[in-house]
């Protein structure tokens, strides 16, 4: 995937100049709005230890405060305890009570009732007479301590402890206790060690009443507090109980987890006693503590967005500023490199941009007007040339006429002379034709009869003419005197040695998008040697049409007629056009041109006027 993604992205910031400025805005903005998320980062840390360790501070102070509460539970419970009067009351109580065993039952609830109001936290005081299993009660009197109580875990607890006092919170059901409340439990008259079964002393706090005291701490209604005792188990808590904890005997002070409750992110602060090893643990919703540096995280995403977005808004001002005007001149570029140079950018800056539109626009019509007049001067100088080369041929033709008039006339003394010089007539009146430069295929025929008239009359007929003249070809047009030069090299190249037997031929025919004219003769034909001479000779006249007109072609004697047909064939019909010589010795000779037709319509006879 990166592999594929990685050369998209380098082409669009190598062909886009927008895409690159927005790049560099974004290179230089991402990393100052990256120290800025990190610098919210760092202070929403310290924020969290700061509130943690506040936090922290707080739990202290409470803890030392429920350490002072119990204390003073323990000090009352040693003031019950150890009253000799109390103890001397309950011992004169035997396994099976007496009228006078209620009495005193009576006289020690008195005595534990005016207890309860030294400390008001503590919710019912209980006195158990283990021998007649009877319990003393300040909250419901009297009543029976059921059977088995001795197995239960709080009394396994006690009988260990030695005399010592041990805090008890049942569970629901767990126990003989009230399960609301967190019991401390001890021996009557501990020291006496002649007791057998020693009487109980239980004190009982409210758990809520505990938790009340730690309610204060809260910042928030969304925070929650928990209280656990020495063992970890829960005591109370203002978001409900809590079965299984570990915070009182964790290392960590301050954790994150996710509450069971609201399956939100909880940071838990929790802090252990060192003398009643109990412990407080407060969590408070993370999103709590980071509300105001997730305001400011907020707004950092928001300077980011902005940020782009004005990256993205910059570059295209300085794209359209810039940019927009090089796009448009390499536009113009291209359309002067395609041959348009009637183009003209629009543009009204004032600027330097606008400078440079105004001088290419300058320089695409000094190009156009250069290019206009070149042409105009190689057209002129092509017409003056084809002029030329046609003026060659007349003049040529015409001494060979007057040489055939004059040995015919010597030899015969005739009439035939007067017919050659009627068609002599004849054939230079069309050459003329009013200064027309193409004739139709039809009519290049009629005038080639009369000069091969004038040819066999010369050489005694001794040679005949086929013509082959396709219908559909009748009708084109063909450069006049361009076949004229041909036949002549036939019949002096090709037939003036044969004695008999002799044949001309001039075939036409379409070939596709071609007009196809061939001259041929069965006459002595050229070595291959001579053939390879003739081909590179048309190839450099060829060449020379191609390039333009050269002096150098006036001074070649040799092939004349054959290399005036390629030039003017190549300068009129242009490169498409195709000029082939085939012969072997004692095989004959065939020249073939091969025209392209949209250049031999009727409308083109015009061309040259």
């Amino acid at each position: 995937m990166l592999k594929r993604t990685l050369p998209k992205i380098r082409k669009l910031l190598a062909g886009y100049i927008q895409v690159r400025l927005t790049w560099y805005f974004l290179i230089i903005l991402l990393p100052l709005a990256g120290f800025s998320l990190f610098a919210i980062a760092k202070s929403q840390s310290i924020l969290e230890v700061q509130t943690g360790e506040r936090t922290q501070g707080a739990l202290h102070t409470m803890t030392d405060y429920l350490d002072l509460t119990l204390q003073n539970i323990e000090q009352l419970s040693s003031l019950i305890a150890f009253d000799s009067n109390m103890n001397t009351t309950l011992q004169s109580v035997g396994q099976e009570p007496e009228k006078q065993s209620f009495v005193h039952f009576a006289q020690v609830m008195d005595q534990i009732t005016s207890m309860t109001t030294v400390n008001l936290i503590v919710d019912q005081i209980s006195i158990i007479h283990m021998p007649s299993r009877t319990v003393i009660s300040t909250k419901f009197g009297g009543g029976k301590l059921p059977e088995g109580a001795e197995k239960q875990e709080w009394y396994q607890r006690l009988m260990e402890a030695n005399g010592g006092t041990i805090f008890f919170t049942p569970q629901d059901g767990e126990s003989y206790f009230d399960a609301d409340s967190v019991h401390l439990i001890r021996t009557m008259d501990p020291y006496n060690r002649t007791l057998i079964n020693p009487n109980l002393l239980v004190l009982s706090v409210k758990k809520s009443a505990l938790i009340e005291l730690a309610k204060p701490l809260l910042p928030s209604p969304n925070a929650n507090i928990y209280l656990f005792d020495n063992d970890g188990r829960s005591i109370a808590g203002t978001g409900g109980s809590v079965k299984s904890q570990d915070w009182g005997n964790a290392e960590k002070v301050r954790t994150i987890r996710m509450s069971p409750q609201t399956g939100t992110e909880m940071v838990n602060i929790s802090v252990k006693s060192k003398l009643s090893g109990w412990s407080l643990m407060m969590e408070q919703p993370l999103w709590e503590i980071r509300q105001h540096t997730d305001s400011l995280k907020i707004f950092s995403y928001g300077i980011l967005v902005v940020s782009i977005l004005l990256a993205i808004w910059t570059s295209w001002i300085i794209y359209r500023g810039i940019s927009a005007p090089l796009r448009k001149l390499a536009y113009g570029m291209k359309q002067l490199r395609t041959g348009n140079f009637t183009i003209q950018l629009e543009d009204t800056r004032v600027d330097e941009l606008g400078y440079v539109i105004e001088s290419f626009n300058r320089m695409a019509e000094n190009q156009k007007t250069l290019i206009r007049d070149h042409y105009e001067k190689q057209l002129l100088l092509s017409k003056m040339e084809l002029k030329f080369l046609q003026s060659q041929i007349n003049p040529h033709f015409l001494y060979n006429t007057l040489d055939s008039i004059y040995w015919t006339a010597k030899n015969y003394e005739a009439d035939e002379i007067s017919e050659m010089v009627l068609n002599l007539s004849k054939f230079f009146r069309l050459s003329l034709n009013k200064g027309n430069e193409t004739f139709s295929v039809k009519e290049t025929i009629e005038h080639l009869k009369y000069y091969i008239k004038v040819q066999q009359l010369r050489f005694l007929d001794h040679f005949t003419v086929r013509y082959d003249i396709a219908e559909e070809s009748a009708h084109y047009h063909v450069l006049k005197l361009l076949l004229q030069p041909l036949v002549e090299n036939a019949v002096l190249h090709g037939l003036e040695k044969q004695s008999t037997g002799g044949e001309l031929a001039i075939t036409t025919y379409l070939d596709g998008p071609q007009l196809v004219i061939e001259v041929s003769d069965n006459g002595v034909g050229v070595s291959d040697e001579k053939l390879h001479y003739i081909c590179s000779k048309l190839e450099e006249a060829s060449l020379l049409a191609n390039e333009g007109f050269s002096t150098d072609f006036k001074k070649e004697k040799d092939l004349f007629g054959l290399r005036n047909v390629v030039m003017r064939m190549k300068m009129y019909y242009g490169q498409d056009a195709q000029f082939l010589f085939e012969s072997g010795y004692h095989m004959g000779t065939r020249i073939t041109l091969r025209l392209p037709i949209e250049m031999c319509e009727a409308a083109l006879a015009e061309k040259g006027k």
